[in-house]
């Protein structure tokens, strides 16, 4: 009877110490930062929608693959947009220390280009190179980077795997290289971005919704709200993306007529 009593209490020790190991939650930063490598990077979807208080419409929709480096800053891009004005595009884009080097294909870019290629390669973005590719509805929060994910959880309430809050767009460009190179993000430093980060059970980000109305900028959409709702999967899969056949790329496109012509280098 000892025997068993001396067991009982054994296992309600184990049992006793167990239950806080299962209570805590991974550190969301420090669950990005075991996957960030060089070569490695992470899938995503996105809808955009915009809204002028009346319609609300959907714009773009967009999917492909970031590769980061081990500081989780975006190295290279591989996306596809459907919807807008003229249609499904892709790009592919390299990030370099200073400026960077883009691919576009289809969309407005595909009627610029000579029979034969396929791909307009731009070398002159300089540091608003993935502004230019995704344009001004792209999800202005970049989570693969450890300081803005540090400061959306820092701003923010959380409750089970969702965190809520807002930043503005001159604290976000303070702790993001990505949102700092951002086109629109100089506008108006004072604009608020509201947010919310949906969590995964091994704390890393699956959904970032934000959103924002223009107060400056251009014309078309001062006044519009704007609501980027991005879904990421596959944190730290092996990601290499290389640019496209050169035989099928161009520097020189065709506009209104005019071949043979390049932005000064």
């Amino acid at each position: 009877m000892r025997r068993a009593i001396t067991i009982l209490v054994a296992c309600g020790a184990l049992l006793a110490g167990a239950a806080p190991a299962q209570a805590v939650t991974k550190n969301p930063v420090q669950a990005l930062k075991a996957v960030l490598a060089p070569g490695h990077g992470m899938h995503f979807t996105e809808t955009t929608t915009f809204s002028d208080g009346d319609v609300e419409r959907t714009e773009r929709r967009r999917k492909g693959v970031f590769e980061f480096n081990a500081k989780g800053d975006v190295k290279a891009l591989d996306v596809t947009t459907t919807g807008g004005e003229y249609g499904a595009e892709r790009v592919i884009g390299f990030n370099h220390d200073i400026g960077g080097t883009s691919y576009r294909s289809g969309g407005l870019v595909g009627k610029w280009l000579k029979k034969g290629k396929t791909w307009w390669k731009d070398s002159h973005q300089l540091h608003l190179w993935h502004t230019e590719l995704l344009g001004y509805d792209e999800q202005l929060v970049n989570p693969a980077e450890p300081a803005t994910l540090a400061a959306l959880l820092k701003n923010g309430q959380r409750s089970g795997d969702t965190v809520t809050g807002a930043i503005t767009f001159k604290e976000l460009e303070q702790v993001s290289r990505w949102a700092e190179h951002s086109t629109h993000v100089g506008w108006d430093p004072d604009t608020r971005l509201s947010y919310t980060v949906t969590l995964t059970s091994a704390g890393l980000v699956s959904r970032v919704q934000s959103t924002f109305t223009f107060a400056d900028g251009l014309d078309e959409l001062v006044g519009k709200t704007l609501h980027v709702d991005t879904r990421y999967r596959r944190w730290g899969d092996k990601v290499s993306i290389k640019a496209p056949d050169h035989q099928k790329t161009t520097t020189k496109p065709c506009i209104e007529g005019i071949c043979n012509w390049r932005l000064p280098g």
